[in-house]
């Protein structure tokens, strides 16, 4: 069995105690025949001002989303030092590998690197960076945000996701962070999360944290991306890192409430779709059509939805492959949850 608790392999070239804008790298040694005797770089910039909060921004977990990365590096480009009552850690690309591969999982290895926390400190690449995540970078912070999208595959609508966790005050700490963000939708994550996501890491280490879907479809929307550096700025304020204050009206709360709500490609072929990210649809509502282009004699069917709900995220494909996701729907959360 891995031993979680023994130390990283992976080091930093930057010292993260140094006041002011500090930049290197996360050395993710891992040889290959691309760098057999190097390392692959994850950059890092750690921008320090006064006394405060610890807080880590991370993009790039899935290397094909973009939205996240760009919002990053114009935070980095804005924030300074001296207008800062902390510090916040900046990590635009996690997955440098997967990112500069344009590809969801890592090209080292092929794994998905918000499927493998807690990590492993002897494991492969993917699993050496989750455990550094988990073991090092987040027991320093008093928050976490993790930026995400649809990538290449999907379409999300933009939303804060919070925890609900079982210390219902970081649950609560989790819901406010989320508020803050300020999108007018959050994403709850109950039962059906994976304990094996950064979520769930920041749940064992006991930090507050939100991730955030932002769009996607394989670009960088501007708009959304706008939103998501405003959305950084205003958790900053929340957290007390920068001089401002931002009231958003109370945020809509969904779930996924079970995953036989969604729609799945019953076999190999074309998705003609009716629905989009953002929509309301109720149960047997047509959300498209499956055709056969390399069997006409087959006959199309109409896809209908399972069940009612909010749209939450919708497939960016056209050809698909028999069980993939074709429309995410999602519940309104039970008050009082």
């Amino acid at each position: 069995m891995p031993n979680h608790s023994s130390e990283s392999r992976l080091r930093l070239t930057i010292d993260l105690d140094l006041p002011g804008r500090v930049i290197g790298d996360l050395m993710l040694r891992w040889s290959d025949n691309t760098n057999p005797l190097g390392y692959h770089p994850v950059p890092v910039i750690s921008i320090k001002g006064g006394v405060g909060p610890v807080v880590l921004i991370i993009g790039g977990t899935h290397g094909d989303e973009f939205e996240g990365p760009a919002a990053i590096m114009r935070l980095a480009r804005q924030l300074s030092p001296d207008a800062l009552a902390g510090q916040v850690i900046l990590v635009p690309a996690l997955n440098a590998p997967a990112l500069a591969a344009s590809s969801r999982v890592s090209p080292l290895d092929g794994a998905n690197l918000n499927r493998a926390f807690p990590g492993d400190p002897d494991g492969g690449p993917t699993a050496m960076l989750a455990h550094f995540v988990e073991t090092v970078l987040m027991p320093r912070c008093a928050a976490v945000i993790d930026l995400h999208s649809g990538g290449k595959a999907a379409f999300f609508q933009p939303c804060a996701l919070a925890t609900r966790t079982a210390d219902t005050g970081l649950y609560q700490r989790n819901l406010e962070l989320a508020q803050a963000f300020g999108l007018p939708l959050i994403w709850v994550l109950g039962a059906n999360n994976d304990n094996r996501s950064v979520n769930a890491a920041a749940e064992r280490v006991g930090v507050p944290m939100i991730a955030a879907e932002l769009g996607g479809g394989g670009g960088s929307d501007p708009n959304i991306t706008g939103l998501a550096e405003t959305g950084l700025l205003q958790c900053l304020g929340h957290l007390g890192l920068l001089d401002a204050t931002t009231v958003s009206p109370p945020p809509r709360r969904v779930e996924i409430a079970s995953p036989l709500d969604s729609l799945y490609a019953p076999a190999d072929g074309l998705f003609d779709r009716a629905v989009e990210a953002g929509q309301e649809v109720s149960a047997g509502q047509i959300a498209g059509w499956f055709h056969h282009p390399a069997e006409p004699e087959r006959a199309s069917q109409s896809m209908v939805l399972p069940a009612a709900g909010l749209v939450l995220a919708h497939t960016c494909r056209g050809m698909v492959r028999r069980g993939e996701l074709l429309a995410l729907v999602a519940r309104d959360v039970p008050e009082g949850q």
